[in-house]
């Protein structure tokens, strides 16, 4: 993925958009914004100056290739929610464990 596909997938996230919501908004088809992100399709000017106004940006800011702070801290944060989903994932498996224990517990006792 070539740089500026990933800013504007990153821009996309922050958004909280999905690449339908971004290719309605530019008037495009899924996969022809979806090329656009891998770098697959280069962009030309005019749909640079659309993506850019899209996201609040000038071209020169959506060209600009420096990691600024605010891309670093939300993949910070990026890194951070998705260590809590797993672990809430764990916790959410061992909950089933002991719900299909007591279960089974009161199933016996029932049986007897």
């Amino acid at each position: 993925m070539n740089t500026l596909g990933k800013k504007i997938r990153l821009l996309r996230h922050q958004k909280g958009w999905s690449q339908e919501d971004v290719a309605k908004r530019l008037d495009i088809s899924i996969p022809a914004f979806s090329k656009i992100e891998t770098g697959i399709t280069d962009v030309n000017l005019s749909r640079l100056d659309q993506i850019s106004r899209l996201f609040g940006l000038t071209v020169v800011q959506l060209l600009a290739t420096n990691d600024s702070e605010e891309e670093k801290k939300y993949i910070s944060e990026l890194t951070a929610a998705h260590k809590k989903l797993q672990e809430r994932d764990a916790e959410v498996i061992e909950l089933q464990k002991k719900v299909i224990e007591l279960y089974e517990q009161l199933h016996r006792k029932n049986g007897e």
